[in-house]
């Protein structure tokens, strides 16, 4: 199931580019999709290792981490929304799965869940959408090459 979301969210990134009539050509290789992904590792990492005093300085720290992220590798309005919405519906989906016992957090702090969730949604969304993006890229190259060759 969460494969197929994360399949998804990297679909509905290029396919709104589309729609809204503005591509995204913004840092657009395969080095800059694979640093995307490193920095999500990163800030994935950190939420879970590193110490903080309390959860706000986290969730801030988290927040900003995520948001540099969103500006070094996309820089879109279509990308921050997209990514806001992802963060917000997934932290409710957990949240809703959390109060009906699917799951459990150990110390919630944030109705049902950890408040630091949606900053990593958000810096989930941006990456799953620069892969989408990457890759929808690549294959429009390959129609092109091949109707050119014929």
């Amino acid at each position: 199931m969460e494969g197929r979301c994360h399949a998804v969210i990297g679909l509905l990134y290029p396919c709104i580019d589309r729609h809204l009539g503005e591509p995204h050509e913004f840092k657009r290789e395969w080095s800059s999709v694979m640093r995307c992904v490193a920095v999500f590792v990163g800030i994935n990492h950190a939420s879970a290792k590193v110490d903080f005093d309390n959860n706000i300085q986290l969730s801030l720290t988290l927040a900003a981490l995520s948001i540099g992220l969103w500006w070094t590798f996309d820089r879109s309005r279509t990308g921050f929304g997209l990514g806001v919405g992802i963060a917000f519906l997934a932290t409710l989906v957990t949240q809703l799965l959390v109060y009906n016992g699917v799951y459990q957090y150990t110390s919630p702090d944030f109705l049902y869940v950890r408040s630091w969730l949606p900053c990593i949604f958000f810096a989930g969304g941006i990456t799953m959408g620069n892969i989408g993006r990457q890759l929808a890229m690549y294959e429009c190259k390959v129609i092109a090459e091949k109707s050119h060759q014929e």
